[in-house]
């Protein structure tokens, strides 16, 4: 049975190229939205992070209804670090639309989530996005995307993929790049002849994979998944089944099914070979579990997800200040929260430590963990995260290896030499480098953990012009050592509230982190010292008034405005002696040994 009133299809493309946006243009033809209706900008991004850093961090469903066709679209990250979301929803889909950037052409994200659609078989739309940018790139883009498709080993039909010209904002696509397009219909017209309807038995026993899974407070589990094989109803009895068999099969019911239309779920009493649908009901359901008839079990293989390469340690607060800000802060809330985590979370693992208080937590990048860091706050739990470490493989002989990233800077000419130099330091080999109008592409491969605490520095270098990306690239022999940080900290000597007097003799030491009326405790770090050396000062200490000086002369003290760090900054400048102190309200570094004195002993005993 071939379904000819629907296309499944997935928006794949690099980190801000532009894939929300076209959905928004998308809807709003399809007739999603109603004329008057106001719709907020990049109305797929739900939640509040997505909308605050502008990107998206999870796969999202959404379908619109063209020439009494459904498609169904499934708007993907772009960053790196969430390359597992992207890895999973593939699986639902027959075809992508792979979005370039006009300007920027194909970067490392571009090739890791088309090599995964093409190892699939699966159809690609090429589309050539931001159009109207002035320095859009239109003649040298198409040969790019044709060069990277033969490096991928793309079979003859999908190096013959058509090729459309877009802008999302202005909601316009055109088969030319010398017209230029009114509408999106050339692109709908394109998704509904060239990417292949769904199609299989229909009177045959149900088979369904659950790719993704959702939770709710009223239903708990909701499974999400494409239906491969037969029908499915409300009520029906169903075994759930496990590809790698590490799970015994158990029967279960459907209690609700739904589908997506537009950016709404509506409840179905039955849908059919190749609709995407919501299940509920179902206890302990997981990613990666198949639906089937109870007469006739058959689990589908599941996409293997690429494994983590970043570690670290999330623990129960400690410190002096713990349980003031917090509503979650026992050992048993926080190991409960990142348990419940993996349900939705492929990519991450949890594993717990000799201590009953801390568990090591592993993602694909710094950036995957530092999203569940700050979910969590926002949530109102309190912790303690170490600095991110990288995790090491052996081979067969023994030989030490590590990940290694393919990172592809783009920077003003005048720039690149200090680029250079710094990507020296860090072990990054370049592999690639040519020019883009007045700016120069470089590309590097380059130990991950030479990128920690790179990116604030390369703004800096850059006076924030620079772009970098980068992606996962393999395994390779250890590169030797790489100087994490090459300034010290400035750490408070005692407990109490910073005061300007204090500070004012602390800011010749260093660049500091708080302001006045700070609460402060000994241990915590309070600003960076330009030194190597850590440095003890005293920021609470009051000048003594005598009857020779005026208490007034204190305001004549000018204080340097702090550097608010933000979740990112923070994670960066850790040192290995040094813990994250997580908060709903705050974010302080601390020393894990917070006595001065005690700390000052054991650095002279070394």
């Amino acid at each position: 049975m071939i379904r000819e009133d629907l296309r499944n299809i997935a928006i794949i493309a690099h980190v801000d190229h532009g894939k929300t946006t076209l959905v928004d243009e998308m809807l709003k033809q399809g007739g999603v939205f109603r004329e008057n209706q106001n719709v907020a900008e990049r109305v797929m991004d739900s939640n509040d992070i997505e909308r605050e850093r502008g990107i998206t961090i999870l796969a999202k469903n959404t379908s619109v209804m063209y020439n009494d066709i459904k498609i169904n679209i499934i708007d993907t990250p772009g960053h790196a670090d969430f390359g597992g979301e992207v890895e999973r929803v593939l699986k639902m889909v027959d075809g992508v639309l792979l979005l370039v950037d006009a300007a920027e052409g194909p970067m490392p994200q571009t090739r890791f989530v088309l090599s995964k659609a093409l190892e699939m078989g699966h159809k690609v739309i090429i589309v050539v996005n931001k159009i109207d940018r002035p320095d859009a790139r239109l003649d040298e883009i198409g040969d790019e995307v044709l060069e990277l498709l033969l490096e991928l080993d793309a079979n003859d039909e999908q190096l013959e993929s058509p090729i459309l010209f877009c802008s999302g904002r202005a909601g316009t696509a055109s088969l030319s790049q010398y017209e230029a397009g009114t509408d999106l219909k050339p692109l709908f017209d394109t998704i509904i002849n060239y990417i292949d309807p769904p199609q299989g038995e229909e009177d045959e026993p149900l088979q369904m994979l659950i790719s993704s899974i959702d939770y709710n407070e009223y239903v708990g589990r909701i499974g999400i998944g494409r239906i491969e094989r037969g029908k499915i109803k409300v009520g029906q009895q169903v075994t759930v089944a496990d590809y790698t068999e590490s799970k015994k099969a158990y029967n279960s019911k459907i209690v609700s099914l739904l589908q997506i239309q537009g950016l709404n779920r509506v409840s179905a009493l039955e849908a059919k070979v190749g609709d995407i649908v919501w299940v509920s009901g179902i206890e302990n359901i997981t990613i990666g579990d198949t639906l089937c008839d109870p007469a006739n079990v058959e689990a589908i293989p599941f996409v293997k997800i690429s494994e983590p390469t970043v570690e670290m340690t999330f623990s129960v607060n400690d410190s002096p200040f713990a349980g003031k800000e917090g509503k979650f802060v026992t050992s048993r809330q926080l190991r409960e929260r990142l348990f419940r985590e993996l349900l939705r979370d492929v990519s991450l693992r949890v594993t717990e430590t000799d201590s009953t208080d801390s568990f090591r937590v592993a993602g694909r990048g710094e950036m995957h963990l530092s999203i569940l860091i700050e979910n969590m706050r926002r949530e109102g739990y309190e912790l303690s995260v170490s600095t991110p470490r990288v995790l090491f493989k052996e081979d067969e002989n023994g030989r030490k290896l590590e990940p290694i990233e393919r990172l592809v800077i783009d920077v003003p000419e005048e720039c690149v030499g200090s680029v250079m130099e710094k990507m020296g330091t860090r072990k990054g080999e370049l592999t690639e480098m040519h020019p883009q109008g007045s700016r120069m592409r470089l590309e590097f491969l380059i130990p991950a953990r030479g990128l920690f605490g790179y990116k604030s520095e390369f703004l800096t270098d850059t006076k924030g012009e620079g772009i970098m990306s980068h992606v996962f690239e393999g395994y390779e022999p250890y590169k030797g050592d790489i100087e994490r940080r090459n300034t010290g900290s400035l750490i408070s000597f005692e407990t109490g509230e910073a005061v300007t007097y204090g500070l004012y003799n602390a800011q010749e030491r260093g660049q500091l982190f708080i302001g006045s009326g700070t609460p402060v405790y000994e241990g915590m770090i309070v600003g960076a010292s330009p030194k190597t050396e850590d440095l003890v000062v005293n920021v609470c200490k009051r000048k003594h008034l005598t009857n020779t000086r005026a208490s007034g002369s204190d305001d004549a003290l000018r204080l340097v405005p702090p550097r608010v760090l933000s979740l990112e900054d923070c994670l960066e400048f850790l040192a290995d002696d040094e813990l994250l102190e997580v908060t709903p309200e705050s974010l302080r570094i601390r020393k894990r040994i917070l006595s001065n004195t005690t700390r000052a002993k054991m650095k002279n005993k070394a």
